[in-house]
């Protein structure tokens, strides 16, 4: 098997990876949302928020792609660990070509002296057996959900935000397209911070290092990736310090998906369903703005009951769990 980096200016091997993925998304997981390959070139090139990762193709004798290993060592924290993705056609599957990925991945970070590997997977029997026989063991489940645009009851979303005002009266909502702005950009580090909160289950995780040069590099990012970035803030009346905010991306390129990127209260704000008062106010927001917009995927840990009891009143789905997996090599 012949395994090479991928440009991510080469157009037409993202797009062989885009294929790739689409093929096993139907077995693994056949309501998730797959990227296009404007979308994956982006991804290699930029990342989430400036520190892309790589992706590797894997070929057969005559030349298919058989595999392809998505290959990620963050810069601004966890400098130690890796995170990989390994998908393997379903047509050749059982052949190992999943384990030669992992143990090519491997090298790959001890060759930058990096000693904590984890793999995120689709919550597959098959899929679980070849990765602990690896020597992972699992960490963590995260569940991606969906949110019905379509088929809101916007009644309740209409109800759940006035309650939700009523709670946060020493509060005041903002809403922003694109880049927030410089006089807020300083307050909003502690609030994106606020994120390390979420659980984090049994993963060995060092908290992101959030500052405001990465949340800049995150908008840009963003924008990137041909997306149109819409975020809520919740600022207290009598400090003007940003408390909570909540940020969704639309595509451009296909405008009836959405993404929720980030929902996080700061820690002394908390108590006044101001997570409740962002994301309400942001279906709202996007009712008018996005008329196109039929779906926004999230995903949350397994364990994050608090937000996963928002997300549920506001209709969300379960449309597959993900396993996360680490060792120490």
């Amino acid at each position: 098997m012949d395994i090479t980096r991928l440009d991510p200016d080469d157009a037409a091997g993202c797009a062989e990876a885009v294929a790739l993925l689409t093929a096993t998304h139907k077995v693994d997981c056949p309501a998730a949302v797959v990227s296009t390959p404007l979308g994956f070139q982006a991804h290699l090139k930029y990342g989430w928020d400036g520190d892309p990762g790589r992706a590797y193709l894997a070929r057969d004798e005559n030349g298919s792609l058989v595999g392809l290993l998505d290959f990620f060592a963050p810069t601004r924290d966890n400098t130690n660990s890796v995170w990989l993705e390994v998908d393997v056609h379903p047509d050749h599957r059982g052949q190992g070509i999943e384990d030669e990925l992992i143990r090519y991945a491997e090298q790959l970070a001890l060759d930058l002296d990096r000693h904590l590997v984890g793999i995120a997977a689709w919550d597959r029997p098959d899929r679980d057996e070849v990765i602990r026989a690896n020597g992972f063991e699992q960490k963590a489940v995260e569940v991606n959900r969906r949110q019905d645009i379509a088929n809101l009851d916007w009644a309740t979303v209409q109800k759940l935000y006035d309650e939700a005002v009523l709670a946060a009266a020493d509060y005041e909502v903002l809403r922003f397209v694109g880049a927030v702005p410089e006089e807020l950009l300083e307050g909003m580090v502690a609030v994106t911070a606020s994120i390390n909160d979420a659980p984090k289950d049994d993963l060995d995780m060092e908290d992101d290092a959030i500052s405001a040069d990465r949340i800049r590099a995150y908008e840009q990012a963003r924008e990137a990736h041909n997306e149109t970035m819409y975020r809520v803030i919740a600022r207290h009346r009598t400090t003007g310090e940003p408390a909570g905010h909540t940020v969704v991306t639309v595509e451009r390129e296909r405008p009836h998906i959405g993404h929720q990127n980030d929902t996080a209260v700061s820690r002394d704000h908390r108590g006044h369903r101001l997570g409740a008062l962002v994301k309400t106010a942001m279906l709202l927001w996007l009712r008018e703005a996005e008329p196109a917009l039929t779906q926004i995927d999230t995903w949350n840990a397994e364990s994050n009951n608090h937000m996963i009891g928002i997300n549920e009143q506001l209709g969300y789905f379960v449309v597959g769990r993900g396993l996360d997996y680490q060792k120490t090599i």
